[in-house]
């Protein structure tokens, strides 16, 4: 079966082919004989209530710097397409919001993966609340009473932004750090969104598990362990990937999760884990395959193609 496959992404050119979690996606997408486009949500186009983009056709090639064969733009229907991957990287802002509006309108004739509404509803650090007792205990809110209380009890605590993205402004309080306060006037000052506080995990020093799923069934999971002194793990900060089981309570989580990610049509998810708790749900534009192919041979871009082939046949 070829399928017609757009991609919803950054501009390919700027990519970093070496750990693009979405150039894997394309890469065995191609391999498996389907077809490629490209184009970036600045192009769509709602017109009479049919929604077109203008993008290119694309060839791709593991090549750094010469990573994308690129044809002309031209304007196409989106509903032209079998599936289209959205996979453009947060923030998760309104103009992230306003895509998956867009895309609402094609879905499910085209299949859009991840399923735009569910993606909408589900805000990544908003969505691990509907599993409260898989979660450590947290807080979301902009109350400043809220706050010192939530502190009082918990003590140590990790400060996040809601919407953020890639470890971005986490930071780590003590009990009797005096610097929280003036973290959440410049939060304030940035943003009207609350901020979210965590009871701090010491686990989180051995690492934070990517688990990825798809179609709500783990694949497998790789470890990210931070810098020494640090507590953010993400790669994209400097944290290292490395090779980890899954264990008894990780299979557990999944299981707990697996029906309402297959329920909702989040496809392809990005799960953290630290210790026994989830942490987040990521289903913008989860990352994680790269890594977890090299260090386990698990490729999850090609399990993930084989369900996306098995739901539009059937369709």
């Amino acid at each position: 079966m070829s399928l017609k496959v757009a991609v919803q992404m950054d501009p390919i050119e700027g990519i970093n082919i070496e750990g693009d979690t979405t150039f894997l996606m394309m890469e065995m997408a191609q391999a498996r004989g389907h077809s490629l486009f490209v184009y970036t949500t600045d192009t769509l186009a709602m017109d009479e209530g049919r929604v077109f983009a203008r993008g290119r056709q694309v060839s791709v090639q593991r090549r750094p710097g010469d990573h994308a064969t690129l044809g002309d733009y031209r304007r196409v229907d989106l509903t032209a397409f079998d599936v289209i991957l959205l996979r453009q990287d947060p923030p998760f802002d309104m103009n992230y919001i306003d895509s998956t509006f867009f895309l609402e309108k094609v879905h499910p004739r085209t299949l859009v993966v991840n399923d735009p509404v569910s993606v909408r509803n589900a805000p990544e650090k908003l969505f691990v609340t509907d599993f409260p007792s898989l979660q450590p205990p947290t807080l979301i809110t902009s109350d400043r009473q809220e706050i010192a209380e939530f502190r009082r009890r918990h003590g140590d605590v990790v400060l996040k932004p809601l919407n953020g993205r890639g470890g971005s402004g986490v930071t780590r309080h003590l009990a009797d750090d005096p610097n929280l306060e003036a973290l959440l006037e410049i939060h304030a000052e940035l943003s009207r969104e609350p901020v979210i506080l965590q009871k701090f995990l010491p686990s989180v020093t051995k690492g934070d598990k990517r688990i990825l799923l798809i179609d709500g069934e783990p694949v497998g999971a790789i470890n990210r362990v931070p810098q020494k002194g640090q507590i953010r793990s993400n790669l994209a900060v400097g944290g290292r990937a490395e090779a980890v089981e899954l264990t008894a309570r990780d299979r557990e989580i999944c299981a707990t999760i697996g029906p309402e990610l297959k329920t909702r049509g989040l496809l392809f998810v990005g799960i953290d884990v630290i210790g026994d708790y989830l942490t987040e749900i990521n289903v913008t534009s989860p990352t994680g395959a790269v890594a977890l192919k090299t260090f386990s041979g698990i490729d999850a871009a090609d399990i993930l193609w084989q369900r996306i082939e098995t739901l539009r046949a059937t369709a």
